[in-house]
């Protein structure tokens, strides 16, 4: 499978597992699953074919192991607008995560924190390298230190998904260092 189609199937699976899934006629479980049979046959009559093979090609060298597959169901691993409970437990951070953005941002993040806007959680990175990656998406990247053991200390619940990504539900301005 091409580059290029791994992106594309990999694009049209986030969609509609993370955003969009009546558009195609799926509903998701409670906890974000669908059975994979039933995602490629609703994808087809929609008019986006692609195979199991495809499909397990693209969760298999995905960078970010944006999805995960379970038997014969498959769902996103975080980054959902629609409701799920992906039902992870909370867990002790590390003292410093990292979240990348771009500088447009750090007004709004200076004066509100981190907040999830369209997501459920704010999504941080445990090391500074990744949380680069994910800011460079949208220009120039920041990267911001959160202190995610002072935050834990204070009642703030961290999950962490399959993937490493660090959910929380907002980053409060006093938790964050800003690069100067």
């Amino acid at each position: 499978m091409d580059q290029r189609r791994t992106v594309k199937v990999s694009k049209y699976l986030s969609r509609h597992l993370r955003h969009q899934p009546e558009r195609i006629g799926i509903t998701l479980d409670a906890n974000g699953w669908v059975e994979i049979d039933t995602l490629i046959r609703s994808a087809a009559e929609h008019g986006f074919r692609f195979t199991r093979a495809e499909l397990d090609h693209v969760v298999a060298v995905n960078d970010k192991q944006r999805f995960a597959v379970e038997g014969d169901r498959i769902r996103a691993n975080q980054g959902h607008t629609v409701e799920v409970d992906l039902d992870l437990p909370p867990a002790g951070p590390p003292e410093y995560l990292y979240h990348g953005t771009v500088s447009r941002n750090l007004d709004a993040i200076r004066a509100e924190g981190l907040r999830p806007m369209r997501r459920h959680h704010v999504h941080l990175s445990a090391d500074r390298e990744t949380a680069t990656r994910v800011g460079a998406r949208r220009g120039r990247p920041v990267v911001l230190s959160v202190d995610a053991g002072a935050m834990h200390r204070a009642g703030h619940v961290f999950r962490v998904s399959s993937n490493g990504v660090w959910l929380v539900d907002e980053v409060p301005p006093a938790f964050l260092r800003f690069q100067d």
